[in-house]
């Protein structure tokens, strides 16, 4: 198992909140083609619901609907995610909503990944910069020149 992790690129996770628990299957064949052309690997796909009494429970695919077909993504899961985990995940949605929780594999970055591990490095710090605050920084930088 540790030779496998050796290989691995970075892992991160996304948790999208569908308001209203109203979920289009738009972003999901975009998701299939990232894992069909090799740039992500799914680790876990969960799907969660926010009560309003502020519990969290995992929904089974098919508690989601007929409106959006999620069939290729059952038995993503690696067991990695707990109920912990998933409540953390609640701790970001607003009550009466549901959201898919996603871990993946960069395996577009595995090869550099690996030749860094190689090299002695080792990654010390990640981060995302959410779009808004990008617009909102370059708004602010247009605004001063």
């Amino acid at each position: 198992m540790n030779e496998d992790l050796e290989d691995m690129g970075p892992v991160d996770y996304l948790i999208v909140e569908f308001p209203g628990n109203r979920m289009t299957g738009e972003g999901f064949p975009l998701l299939v083609d990232l894992v069909d052309r090799g740039i992500i690997r799914v680790i876990d796909l969960v799907f969660i619901r926010k009560d309003t009494d502020g519990s969290v429970t995992a929904v089974e695919l098919r508690e989601l609907g007929d409106e959006v077909d999620l069939t290729v993504f059952e038995g993503a899961s690696s067991g990695l995610l707990d109920q912990g985990d998933l409540d953390d995940a609640g701790t970001a949605l607003e009550p009466g909503n549901s959201a898919a929780v996603l871990v993946y594999e960069n395996t577009w970055a595995a090869p550099l990944a690996r030749a860094l591990r190689r090299s002695g490095a080792q990654m010390v710090a990640g981060g995302r910069i959410p779009v808004q605050a990008l617009l909102a920084s370059l708004e602010a930088a247009d605004a001063t020149a």
